[in-house]
């Protein structure tokens, strides 16, 4: 399948044809010049840098010859120790995975090591998708020991594939790092690129089908997948047999791997992934998604199956006393790229991209819009905002096995951006919680909204702040008001009092009372393993259900809000080099009753204070907009999106970005009535 460039995107790769040329460089096809290219977002010079890097590195390594059906390639292949999976990642990335417990330094060298990763992931990149998408390489550490470690091997593989091979590295997940891993593991991200080593991370085992969908994950992982790896050498044979046959180089502008994306079929509300059948060989297929499909004779064909169900973040560290241990449980936040529609697996934004985008306007003009429009105008803009339909399904969390974990029936969260909990003894429905990921400032996936816990989701609520790493909770709500029970007490009130919820322990060190909020310091333990982890609570208190603050005075708020930055920052310090996620660190953990309205506000004002500040322009409408998409509903009513625009004019002239605020008339009818 050849790919279609734009006609910019043809100029560039003759630009880079023509520069090889010139340095007397061997002959290189149009389809190599397009992978470089791709590789490098099309700057010339960026990929020219690539091809002489991967040249460089191909000639050190002895990567140029391959001997795949002899001895030593032939064994070291069939170990099944570096694989390419037969699916993808929610944002169409290719996924390989090196299973450390079957490499023995002893009895391999680098040269062959390193061969068998290259001749596969040559055949993996011959798909315009992969090149387009990208790779996430797993390095699964499970029951692998110091003897099976090779640090040497491991820097090259990391320098190859940081800036020596013509693929995009998404991400680098580090799956069940052992204590003795953390030393090497600091050293080894220091050979990356700052940007890059962002996207190189330790995560634990449940927590990896968080970051890639469980149906793209073979089972050893945790996953849904049986991968045939014999298959999937037979695949890289008839390839490598067909491109030495037609005397071209490693990519062939007309075959490619299968990159059929299978039927969805629901099955009680579950998601699962239908394997597509009666594809023909010797023939191009026709597939949904309009793409031509080239199968070699013989082979079935080896799909990729973007499975919508949502990969995410998630942070499990361990800390006692306050410190981190980089045990098994160490699981580091990362940030991954994706495309979004609605439903999609999420909205699929880098963090720069994050809370902005809209052009914004600054405090004088806000100030002058509101002034405009009144209250009955910014109310009627809120109901153009709430009158759209969800951005999303809801099938999980209208499961018969799950309904009775949601406060209110008509308060869902979607499918795409709910928090996904690890299973327990098997059972599908074990992994739900009324909870979503949604975006902040800058910042992927922020803020963990969740509705205020049930007795009998206690357990739960626990297990999501301990496996997604958060240190910081704010509830905005009371337990009971106006007479009714709003959110269950699932942690103990009192300083010394000690309360257990399904294998966790919480304990409640001291308790510092404001006027407008009460903080708790609480300590969770996971009874498992008696690892523990210090946890920050922070309740607003005076905060009525379905409106805002009393009086419409946004101070009290917007001083909360700077106190739950500061407890935030203060984690993230304490995180240290355990810590390899964004600067802000890890969710943090958000509710009111239902989860929607007092906590959407509470998100809108930090997004758009966040965005004030470091830029000197807000968009509350975007922001609303934006927070929806990942949970329904959010801003409740019109006087809480109000309330956000008179408290950032509060905080604009708080801070100096205005003189003063002068609202006379606000609240009065708007002079030009409609007739």
């Amino acid at each position: 399948m050849a790919v279609a460039l734009s006609p910019d995107q043809e100029l560039a790769t003759k630009a880079f044809l023509d520069a090889l040329s010139e340095t007397g460089a061997a002959c290189v096809s149009r389809a190599t010049a397009i992978k470089f290219l791709l590789a490098r977002k099309f700057d010339v010079a960026r990929a020219h840098t690539l091809w002489r890097q991967h040249e460089a590195t191909r000639r050190r390594e002895g990567l140029i010859k391959f001997e795949p059906f002899e001895d030593p390639l032939k064994s070291e292949l069939e170990t099944g120790k570096f694989t390419i999976l037969p699916t993808r990642d929610a944002t169409g990335a290719a996924i390989a995975v090196f299973t450390a417990n079957k490499h023995f330094p002893a009895l391999t060298t680098h040269q062959t090591t390193l061969q068998g990763v290259v001749y596969q992931l040559d055949v993996a990149l011959q798909s315009v998708d992969t090149q387009r998408a990208g790779l996430v390489f797993i390095y699964d550490m499970t029951d692998s020991k110091y003897t099976n470690f090779d640090y040497e091997l491991s820097q090259k593989i990391l320098t190859m594939l940081k800036g020596g091979y013509p693929a995009k590295l998404k991400k680098v997940l580090i799956v069940t790092a052992p204590l003795w891993f953390k030393a090497p593991f600091r050293i080894l991200r220091l050979f990356v690129r700052e940007k890059l080593r962002e996207r190189v991370h330790t995560v634990s085992a449940p927590q990896l089908g968080v970051h890639v969908p469980r149906a793209s994950l073979p089972r050893q992982l945790g996953g849904h997948l049986e991968p045939d790896h014999s298959a999937w050498l037979e695949f890289c044979r008839n390839c490598y047999t067909n491109n030495l046959n037609t005397k071209l180089d490693v990519v062939i502008d007309d075959y490619v791997i299968s990159n059929h994306i299978p039927h969805v079929k629901t099955q009680n509300g579950l998601i699962d992934a239908e394997v597509p059948c009666d594809m023909t060989s010797d023939r191009v297929a026709r597939l949904d998604n309009g793409s031509d499909i080239m199968h070699i004779s013989g082979d079935p064909p080896y799909t990729c199956d973007p499975s919508p169900l949502r990969h995410t973040h998630g942070y499990n560290g361990d800390m006692k006393a306050g410190h981190i241990n980089s045990g098994d449980e160490d699981d580091i936040d990362l940030i991954t790229r994706g495309t979004w529609s609605s439903g999609e697996a999420s909205p699929g934004l880098s963090d720069e991209e994050c809370g902005g985008g809209g052009a914004g306007e600054a405090p004088g003009a806000l100030l002058a819009r509101v002034r405009a429009l009144g209250r009955r105008g910014l109310a009627a803009e809120y109901e153009d905002i709430r009158a759209r339909p969800p951005a999303g399904t809801f099938h999980h969390a209208k499961l018969p096995s799950n309904l009775a974990k949601n406060r209110y029936t008509d308060v869902l969260c979607f499918d795409h951006s709910r928090v996904l909990l690890s299973q327990l003894d098997d059972d599908p429905s074990s992994d739900y919680i009324n909870a979503n990921y949604v975006d902040g400032y800058k910042q992927r996936n922020a803020f963990i909204c969740t509705q205020g816990p049930l007795p009998k989701t206690f357990g739960d609520f626990w297990r999501m702040v301990w496996e997604q790493g958060s240190l910081v909770v704010v509830m905005t709500t009371r337990t009971v008001e106006r007479g009714r029970v709003k959110c269950g007490q699932y942690w103990p009130a009192a300083p010394g009092q000690r309360a257990v919820h399904a294998g966790f322990a919480v304990s409640t060190e001291a308790v510092d009372v404001d006027d407008d909020y009460t903080v708790s310091h609480l300590l969770l333990t996971d009874l498992r393993t008696e690892q523990r982890r210090r946890v920050w609570h922070g309740q607003y208190t005076r905060w009525p259900d379905y409106g805002v603050p009393g009086g419409g005075r946004a101070a009290p708020v917007l001083r909360f809000l700077a106190l739950v930055r500061r407890a935030q920052h203060r984690a993230r310090q304490e995180l240290g080099d355990a810590w390899a996620g964004h600067s802000r660190g890890p969710p943090i953990v958000v509710h009111c009753s239902a989860g929607i309205g007092r906590t959407g506000t509470f998100l809108t004002l930090d997004t758009c204070t966040s965005r004030l500040a470091a830029e000197g322009v807000v968009d509350v409408r975007g922001a609303v907009e934006r927070i929806r998409q990942q949970r329904a509903h959010s801003i409740q009513m019109p006087d809480q999106y109000v309330f956000c625009h008179l408290a950032l004019l509060e905080y604009a002239v708080m801070h100096g970005y205005l003189e003063s605020a002068d609202l006379s008339g606000f609240d009065e009818e708007n002079e030009e009535e409609s007739e």
